[in-house]
């Protein structure tokens, strides 16, 4: 996640700076982080060849760009966190180093600022970045401004309605806790600080990338798995996982059902100017 609505950029850029160390451990390298990315995945490279010259928004500490420069993918990851994008370089320095991977310090808000470095073939941002800007659209269009007609753009956001939090909360008679994203605007917490986010509905998404992209298919990522918050319960439970996981790959295209995951993932082609 990125800049917020109602936090000021540098607030927000601040918060993930703080858990940037922390990051890998609490999600990336966890159960649930695993099989939520795995999915992810399976689209990512399913919809951006080998060879392609991907943008990347919300990188985070790389997983996701470091997967697809080491499959053939050029990609330019970028992060509003400084500490993000430290540790994003860290793990490249300790690992092969890669000529098709480069990261670079950039808010959302910034995205005009790529110009210079288009066309891309495609773009994505992964797990949340954008629930933190209240208004799509003028994201959208800088990005249409990068993204060469054809190109494909795959946004992973945090839902409107998770069943698999509201069952969560429910049985632990947190009512207030189980309907928060119905509120649309809510608040994360990240470590002690806290910044605003919108949970959109695909409609919201999809009006705000009109003109400029036409969406191709959507999908829930975490339907059955459940949001990481459940990390510990699910660590003892790895067969559950695997049955979960399973589900997911039967189910997450289902109309209805693919709207009421954890995140959903939207992935929409660049249209003719």
């Amino acid at each position: 996640m990125n800049a917020a609505h109602g936090v000021t950029l540098t607030a927000a850029a601040a918060a993930f700076d703080r858990v940037a160390s922390s990051y890998d451990a609490q999600f990336t390298h966890t159960t649930i982080g695993r099989a939520q990315r795995k999915q992810v995945w399976t689209s990512l490279i399913a919809a951006l060849p080998k060879g392609s010259r991907v943008l990347e928004l919300n990188c985070g500490t790389g997983e996701d760009a470091r997967f697809l420069a080491k499959r053939g993918r050029s990609v330019l990851a970028c992060d509003a966190s400084a500490a993000m994008i430290e540790v994003a370089k860290r793990h490249v320095r300790n690992e092969d180093r890669s000529a098709n991977l480069e990261y670079f310090q950039l808010s959302n808000e910034e995205l005009a600022s790529l110009s210079v470095r288009k066309p891309f073939d495609g773009a994505f941002s992964n797990f949340s970045g954008l629930n933190c800007l209240a208004d799509l659209r003028p994201f959208a269009r800088d990005l249409a401004n990068l993204v060469r007609p054809g190109g494909r753009v795959l946004l992973c956001l945090w839902s409107r309605v998770c069943v698999a939090e509201v069952i969560w909360f429910l049985l632990q008679g947190q009512l207030q806790k189980s309907f928060r994203r119905l509120r649309a605007n809510s608040v994360a917490k990240l470590g002690d600080l806290a910044i605003s986010v919108t949970y959109h509905t695909f409609h919201d998404v999809r009006r705000s990338f009109s003109p400029w992209f036409e969406l191709r298919s959507r999908r829930a990522v975490g339907l059955f798995v459940p949001p990481s918050y459940a990390e510990q319960w699910m660590h003892r439970h790895k067969k559950t996982l695997v049955q979960m996981e399973r589900l997911d790959r039967m189910c997450s295209e289902w109309p209805f059902l693919r709207d009421l995951g954890d995140h959903m993932l939207l992935e929409f082609v660049r249209c003719n100017p």
